[in-house]
């Protein structure tokens, strides 16, 4: 199935029924009074977060969702019927925007979330709640309310402990292949990976964390170039940062220090936020750098590195071809994980009592 990470719909709640002005007429009850109905409520659209779900393409070709009105009263104090919910299922980890305002809608980073996205308008009332001593006849009624309508913007953003990021041909996917039953597409050529790929790396019986391999990105990415900022989003909810180096470039006049800190500079021109998150640095393709020249060559490289971009986080010369490093980087990661606190929703806001995101209204 096609990834699609990114969609624009408009979504429409029903309106509510009419009431109606209604008398009883029947034989031998004169004056029988007022008995119009009230109309019934128009459907609501929900929004549920489904783990079975990874990927928005049913809203890249679906863009409208309409719920129904709701059905006029109607004499004989008979009430319209409610239009019915509408339930928008969209994967884990999905973030809904008013397209127009750029307000967050919903944030549905668990599975089972559900939330109000628009509100189905109240039926309108009959005349029977118009009678009183003074008005025994009213032919007073009301409309329904109209229902929310907006139009929104749906990103997917990836649940992962551990995220990935580097030069296209860094050796991302070759890394998450090695620590991981994921098998992203390998090749000598850049932007072999084209979308995010996910990977559950088992430490032992149970424990166990997720990594996440995104696009390479190259320098300007923030500003469009290559792949651009497209995936970049996915990097907001880790944990961590694997910032993979290749050490051993195919092209001699390389330089993997400024490529290196240009990497960072992206990330800061995205997001500041991604600049405090705890960031490993992993030297890769050490195997393609003579037994003898190794030690030095990591040095160099880490002492330019830190003198350049004050880096203190902790460091893996690796080969992840042959999985040299990797096994180590694996349970370093997962005590490491185990000792942070869990993954917070994009906006550190109040949880509900049932600690779901806010959205609009929580069911």
């Amino acid at each position: 199935m096609k990834f699609i990470d990114e969609a624009k719909i408009y979504v429409k709640a029903g309106d509510g029924g009419n009431g109606v002005a209604s008398f009883r007429r029947e034989k031998y009850i004169p004056m029988g009074g007022p008995d119009g109905g009230d109309g019934g409520k128009g459907g609501s659209i929900y929004v549920l977060a489904d783990r079975n779900l990874n990927t928005l393409v049913d809203y890249r070709y679906t863009r409208k969702i309409l719920a129904r009105r709701g059905e006029n009263g109607r004499g004989s104090d008979c009430y319209g019927a409610a239009g019915e919910d509408v339930v928008m299922r969209v994967p884990v980890g999905t973030v809904i925007y008013d397209l127009n305002t750029e307000e967050m809608l919903a944030d549905l980073p668990q599975d089972g979330m559900k939330v109000l996205l628009a509100q189905g308008g109240k039926g309108g009332l009959g005349n029977l709640h118009f009678k009183s001593s003074t008005n025994r006849a009213p032919r007073k009624c009301t409309k329904g309310e109209a229902g929310q309508e907006f139009e929104l913007r749906m990103e997917l953003r990836v649940l992962a402990d551990v995220g990935l990021l580097g030069l296209p041909n860094a050796g991302k996917s070759t890394f998450i292949r090695a620590v991981s039953a994921a098998r992203p597409k390998v090749a000598d050529y850049p932007f072999t990976t084209m979308h995010p790929n996910l990977g559950v790396v088992r430490v032992d019986d149970n424990r166990s964390f997720v990594i996440a391999d995104v696009p390479g990105l190259i320098e300007g990415a923030a500003d469009g170039a290559g792949l651009g900022i497209r995936f970049l989003k996915h990097l907001q909810r880790t944990r961590i940062l694997l910032h993979l180096v290749d050490l051993a470039p195919f092209d001699p006049e390389a330089d993997p220090v400024h490529d290196a800190i240009a990497i960072v500079e992206e990330l800061g021109k995205y997001d500041p936020d991604l600049l405090v998150k705890p960031r490993w640095l992993l030297l890769n393709k050490i195997d393609l750098i003579p037994e003898a020249e190794r030690e030095e060559r990591v040095d160099a490289f880490l002492d330019a590195y830190r003198e350049a971009s004050g880096f203190n986080g902790p460091h893996y010369a690796i080969a992840a071809i042959s999985g040299e490093g990797c096994r180590e980087i694996t349970y370093a990661l997962m005590e490491t994980l185990e000792q942070m606190a869990p993954a917070l929703p994009l906006e550190d806001e109040d949880e509900d009592e049932d600690g779901a995101a806010p959205g609009p209204e929580q069911e």
